[in-house]
């Protein structure tokens, strides 16, 4: 891109280079700068500006759980005294065993729960002592809860640009 740049064109090309992913090299972003002519430095601020507007949500690493050995994945799902939630979610995130945890609006009388949060193990034993870990950190404060295991993998992705 040479002369003035249009940030929301330099925007769509950052998104286009990056909706399948960041490529597997040391320095993604300067692979990418170099896919659109730009400098690094020019991604690197692009992608910040549009995390600070929104434009874009998150940069994560989505990992595939079962070529790493997690062959068992368990959602576990919490109903959580509202008064308390955020704090114990946020101890509940950091466990090391958890990979997401978050709140979800309750949908009375079906469905009681208020926190979710995914554990990975080689067996199902393992996610149910992770589980475990949980309930005795939520304690008292935490009224009922249930682990659903995944059937299958499901495609994950993020925005896409035609």
């Amino acid at each position: 891109m040479n002369g003035p740049v249009d940030l929301a064109v330099l925007d769509r090309a950052i998104v286009r280079a990056t909706q399948g992913g960041l490529p597997r090299v040391p320095r993604p972003y300067h692979t990418v700068a170099e896919a659109i002519g730009v400098a690094p430095e020019l991604v690197i601020e692009r992608l910040r500006a549009m995390l600070a507007s929104g434009a874009i949500r998150r940069i994560g690493v989505v990992p595939n759980h079962y070529r790493l050995g997690w062959t068992a994945n368990g959602m576990s799902v919490w109903d959580v005294d509202d008064a308390r939630v955020d704090e114990l979610g946020m101890r509940v995130g950091a466990l090391p065993g958890v990979s997401h945890c978050y709140r979800r609006p309750r949908r009375l009388p079906a469905w009681r729960y208020n926190v979710f949060a995914m554990v990975h193990g080689r067996d199902r034993a393992e996610v149910e002592v992770q589980v475990g870990e949980i309930a005795a950190l939520l304690g008292d404060a935490a009224r009922a809860h249930e682990v659903l295991y995944s059937t299958k993998v499901l495609k994950k992705t993020g925005l896409r640009f035609e």
